[in-house]
């Protein structure tokens, strides 16, 4: 696999080696001592899977505790995936990038933990599939407003459709009231 920093150097996009043949292809997606090599030395401890119809926008969500590090790839379709530093003593605090991953791309991103997590759906169907480094802690679910004017996030949003949002989306924290880690 190849690492590649974002414009947020902690945030990673991995590019794997697809093998292909007249059968289909192959590919590792996730090889520990390598991840490790790359600094991201982190232990996975859940597996999720999620399936959205276009113009869905997920996030932007984050544990205040328990924090959560995300290595996020797309299964199906695409998405374009986004990651907010939260951590107050970083040089990126509040600073976000986004990423288009795909089936057809086959790009990973590592968002360590301290970093609100969202994306939204380009294609007719995507379904995406991450691991994360502790467990789902719904008591320290948090959600950052995924359209705050200060985050000035450039989401692909379909013309004149606004982006399908979970009621807990829609009533997200604006990012300066918002909980952030030291």
């Amino acid at each position: 696999m190849d690492y590649y920093p974002t414009k947020i150097p902690d945030v990673i996009r991995i590019t794997a080696r697809v093998i292909e043949d007249e059968r289909g292809n192959f590919l590792e997606y996730f090889r520990q001592n390598e991840f490790a090599d790359a600094g991201i030395n982190q232990s996975f401890v859940q597996a999720n899977h999620a399936g959205s119809k276009a113009g869905v926008l997920r996030g932007l969500h984050y544990q205040i505790q328990q924090a959560q590090g995300k290595l996020v790839r797309v299964v199906a379709g695409t998405i374009y995936d986004v990651a907010v530093d939260l951590r107050r003593s970083s040089t990126t605090f509040g600073q976000s990038v986004g990423v288009e991953l795909s089936c057809k791309n086959k790009y990973q991103l590592w968002i360590p933990p301290g970093f609100a997590h969202g994306y939204y759906v380009v294609s007719d169907w995507a379904e995406v599939s991450y691991m994360v480094t502790d467990y789902y802690a719904p008591q320290w679910e948090r959600t950052v407003l995924w359209n705050d004017p200060e985050l000035g996030i450039n989401w692909p949003l379909r013309a004149s459709q606004p982006p399908m949002l979970s009621e807990n989306d829609r009533q997200g924290t604006p990012f300066a009231e918002a909980e952030t880690y030291e």
